[in-house]
This record gives C-alpha cells, sequence and structure tokens, in this order.
C-alpha cells in the first residue's frame, strides 16, 4: 500500500552518492575549480550548498544572495546562517537596481493596472492557483493585491496582462541566473542547479533563469528526500522547517499555493504513485482523499508536464552540427 516509506532512503549513502557524482561532473566532465550556488534561504538551495561542500571543501563553494524589493526578509537572513554553518565564501548582489533598469516593476505595474487601475506605490501583489481538489478547476492564474491599508482584493487577468505580468517578473529570475555565471566565469567553476524533482518535473522554473545551471544534483530527488538529505548534512533547523516559498511577488505566498496546490508531501506520493501506476482508489485511501480528487491530481501533473514541456526542450536545429 502507498505510504511515505517508498520514498524513504538511506541519507548518509545518498549524501555520498552525490557528492560523488559531484566530483566527477565538476572536476571531470566540466573541467571546472569548483561551484557556485544561489542561496536563497530555503531548503532545496542549502543541500545543494551542503552538497557541494561534501564533495569539493567549502573554500571552492560560492554562495550568492541575490535580493531584490519583493524578497522575504527571512530570505538573506536565513542563507547567511547557512553559509556561515557550511563554511564558504558568500557575497551579496543586491539585483533591485538592475531590475528598475530593465523597467522590471514597471512593466509588473502595467499588467496589473489592466485589471486593478489604482495598483502603484506601497501596494502588494501575487499569484496562484485554485486548489486541485476543489473539484473540476481551471488551471488558470488569480491575481491578488493588497492595498497599503491592507485590503485585498483578486482578479483573473485576462491572457495579455497575465503574460506580461509573468514575463516580467522572470527578470527576477535570469537576472539571477546572470550573476551566478558572471562569478562562476570570474572564477573558472560551475553553476549548481537546485531544483528538486517535484519543480524538475512539473516545470516549476524559468527557461534561462533558475532552470538554467551546468549541473543539478537533486533534481531526482523527491521534497521530502531532499529533507532527508538536509537533516543529515546539519542544516539548521529553522531552514529545514521554513515552509517552501516562491520569494517572487510582493506577497508572502507557499509554493502549495502558487503552482503545486498541495503539500509538498502528498504532492510526492501523488507523483510517485502517478509514475508508478498505482490505481486512484489506492492513493485515496493512503492519503485521506476522494477518488475523484486524486484523479484531479494526475490530470494535474499530466497537464503540467505538457505545458512546460518547452522549458525542458534545448534549442532546436535544423540539422544535428556534431555528437555530444
Amino acid at each position: 500500500m502507498l505510504s511515505s516509506q517508498m520514498l524513504a532512503i538511506d541519507a548518509p549513502a545518498v549524501v555520498e552518492q552525490i557528492a560523488q557524482s559531484i566530483r566527477t561532473q565538476v572536476l571531470g566532465t566540466l573541467r571546472r575549480r569548483g561551484l557556485v550556488v544561489g542561496l536563497s534561504g530555503g531548503v532545496d538551495s542549502a543541500v545543494v550548498a551542503a552538497l557541494c561542500v561534501r564533495a569539493l571543501g567549502p573554500n571552492k563553494v560560492l554562495a550568492l544572495f541575490m535580493p531584490e524589493r519583493d524578497s522575504s526578509e527571512d530570505a538573506l537572513r536565513l542563507g547567511r546562517l547557512v553559509a556561515s554553518t557550511l563554511g564558504v565564501e558568500s557575497l551579496v548582489e543586491d539585483i533591485t537596481p538592475a531590475l528598475h533598469g530593465v523597467n522590471c516593476y514597471r512593466r509588473q505595474e502595467e499588467a496589473i493596472r489592466q485589471v486593478f487601475p489604482e495598483y502603484g506605490e506601497g501596494w502588494r501583489c501575487k499569484l496562484s492557483l485554485p486548489p486541485v481538489l476543489d473539484g473540476e478547476r481551471l488551471n488558470v492564474f488569480q491575481l491578488t493585491v493588497q492595498s497599503p491599508d491592507g485590503q485585498q482584493r483578486t482578479g483573473r487577468l485576462p491572457p495579455s496582462a497575465y503574460l506580461q505580468l509573468v514575463a516580467a517578473t522572470n527578470f527576477k529570475q535570469r537576472l539571477r541566473k546572470m550573476l551566478e555565471y558572471y562569478h562562476a566565469d570570474r572564477l573558472h567553476r560551475a553553476v549548481a542547479g537546485t531544483p528538486n524533482r517535484l519543480e524538475y518535473d512539473q516545470g516549476f522554473f524559468v527557461k534561462q533563469g533558475d532552470g538554467a545551471a551546468d549541473l543539478k544534483p537533486i533534481a531526482h530527488l523527491y521534497k521530502t528526500q531532499v529533507y532527508a538529505l538536509a537533516e543529515c548534512l546539519g542544516i539548521p533547523e529553522e531552514v529545514r522547517s521554513r515552509p517552501p516559498t516562491t520569494d517572487t511577488f510582493s506577497l508572502p505566498q507557499t509554493q502549495e499555493e502558487f503552482y503545486f496546490s498541495l503539500p509538498y508531501g502528498r504532492m510526492d506520493l501523488c507523483l510517485f504513485a502517478h509514475d508508478h501506476g498505482l490505481p486512484e482508489e489506492e492513493v485515496a485511501r493512503a492519503l485521506d482523499l476522494t477518488v475523484p480528487q486524486v484523479a484531479a491530481v494526475y490530470r494535474d501533473i499530466e497537464a503540467k508536464r505538457r505545458s512546460t514541456r518547452y522549458l525542458h526542450e534545448p534549442p532546436l536545429l535544423v540539422q544535428p552540427v556534431r555528437e555530444a
């Protein structure tokens, strides 16, 4: 019967396996001297940084903090806590001025004002999906705005406004990656990506933004397995107990609210069950859901894979040029 034990791992053995893979990939395949990791204050980037240290030592790992105007106040503090715990060199790159330079915030506001004309200085916002368990939902994002006096309103953006808002927001992930590669080039190092299996499989990343990396050490691990590694690697408890967040929009927002629409523990098991052909009835019993709810989750998994397939595609060629 489906249970969390199906995702149980021998954490110390997995740590050593990944560390050995990182050593081989960085020093052998990529022929680089070390690694650069963007630390967000979340558990995924903390685990990747710790694995890089385990593989190469703290002197060959650079941690970057890249806050901006809308970043959570905790993100930089927790990122610094992780870097201090691991004993790695770290740098702060405030990307707010650069985002102003490419008119990221202005472009966001233009899109939002198509629905909320009064949106401006002092307002905050976030995007969210309706819960996947609420019957026959549509995968349509809703925009929530909060006025300076704390009042919130929610509405649906027209397609053009939604696309502009997302495109403008994606500047954040792409600019961060640009800085990671600047420091990687400067130090003759590689860039380590931080997506876990849920994010990688379901397309929860920006192409040529947080989706770009030279290696992705935890992309095969479910989120619950990442937490198991975090404990094994001695990641501070405050980081391990923090709910997964997007830290992308100005209003606080969990990953569940923004994209997955299920807590990561349930989402892990649903993805595992879907990929192993487990019947919906068995999943429903194990997770205390109804069969229609599990069917909705399965459909959502498949829909996200279809709609985000483009994100995984390399540049397309008319003819092959040479073998990899």
